[in-house]
């Protein structure tokens, strides 16, 4: 399972890939802006980025430019209707991995995706898994274990718990979480973070004698091992 983030303004060519990665088993957001999709590359860890060149508010190889600039190297590859050399040369200067030219077929574009998850990445090895205390989660087996016991979780409570164990130690807010793990931009004044912090919390916590998940009042909610 891949996390990929795909930055396309066409909500159809964007719908589609979302589509196609997620019946295959991997995670897909989407942002429909340059500026968007700049925000959530930095605001979250992804195996692969797609980027659209032509994007409205900020262009594709703009965004490339500012990860590359901050020192992210999470792999990138880009697609364009420019498909000229000189077109694939600036966008592989700029900082992409990959160029893949539209129209394309979906089975070239996975397969160009799995080779560039399949790189490591610069500066370290590929992060596949946390632990916090006796608490391991995988992201390639996409399982969750405490201790000896298995913890069967739903997909967004994976998610949920990918990102506080991303911030172990950290204060995690709700605007975080709305923005990283549901993607909302805006407080839509739900009670969805409590129900899902609850969820989790019953699972990872509940049968077993030190609890991990905490709630900070007023601020949001951490992970850690209190005997750290």
């Amino acid at each position: 399972m891949l996390r990929i983030l795909i930055i396309e303004d066409d909500a159809e060519a964007s719908a589609y890939l979302a589509k196609g990665l997620k019946e295959l088993g991997h995670l897909a957001d989407q942002a429909a802006d340059g500026d968007t999709g700049l925000h959530m590359a930095q605001s979250a860890s992804y195996d692969v980025l797609i980027v659209d060149r032509m994007l409205p508010k900020r262009d594709g190889l703009s965004v490339i430019e500012a990860l590359r600039k901050s020192g992210d190297q999470t792999p990138v590859l880009i697609l364009s209707a420019l498909g000229q050399v000189d077109d694939r040369v600036m966008g592989l200067k700029a900082g992409g991995d990959d160029y893949l030219p539209k129209p394309y077929a979906f089975t070239e574009l996975l397969a160009r995706i799995e080779a560039l998850a399949r790189r490591p990445k610069a500066g370290g090895e590929v992060v596949t898994s946390y632990r916090v205390g006796d608490l391991e989660l995988d992201r390639l087996t996409h399982t969750c274990r405490r201790g000896d016991q298995d913890i069967p979780l739903q997909p967004r409570e994976f998610r949920l718990l990918e990102y506080l164990m991303q911030h172990a130690g950290q204060v995690v807010t709700r605007t975080m979480l709305l923005e990283n793990v549901w993607e909302y931009h805006f407080d839509p004044q739900t009670n969805v973070i409590d129900v899902h912090i609850s969820r989790l919390r019953s699972k990872i916590d509940k049968d077993f004698d030190k609890p991990l998940l905490h709630t900070i009042r007023g601020a949001g909610y951490t992970v850690r091992d209190t005997s750290d």
